[in-house]
């Protein structure tokens, strides 16, 4: 089964009506077939950008499957403080951060993101790239 890490821009861009890319996240939601992991600070980002009833309408959307939520362990933070501090550089957030550390925990490296100059320039262990999944 294929699987997509989701961060936030594709989850705002689907929350959002008027977002110029919001049809472009339905279109791919109809087409698509595999899991979707999307760790828990994507979804407290994408919360920032919504009304409260986008809110409750992502964490609706969120318990169906073949989307998993992700928790990020205290145990990961050292990691994820590494990762800010190797992309100084690029101002990347925590978000940001947390999505590489995923992308390594789960060996995903495949995304669904708006980000394509972070995430294109983002390197995962032996110099791997992320592959930023085509969807606008």
């Amino acid at each position: 089964m294929r699987r997509f890490l989701v961060d936030s821009g594709f989850l705002v861009a689907l929350g959002i009506e008027r977002d110029p890319r919001h049809r472009a996240a339905l279109d791919f939601l109809d087409s698509y077939h595999g899991e979707m992991l999307v760790p828990a600070p994507v979804v407290v980002e994408t919360c920032y950008f919504l009304s409260t009833a986008g809110k409750v309408r992502l964490l609706d959307w969120l318990r169906k499957i073949p989307r998993k939520v992700l928790d990020l362990p205290t145990c990961a933070y050292p990691d994820v403080s590494e990762i800010l501090t190797r992309y100084a550089d690029l101002d990347p957030d925590f978000t940001d951060a947390a999505m590489v550390w995923f992308a390594e925990d789960t060996g995903c490296r495949a995304i669904l993101t708006v980000d394509v100059r972070d995430f294109s320039t983002f390197r995962l262990a032996k110099g791997r790239r992320f592959e930023l999944v085509k969807w606008f």
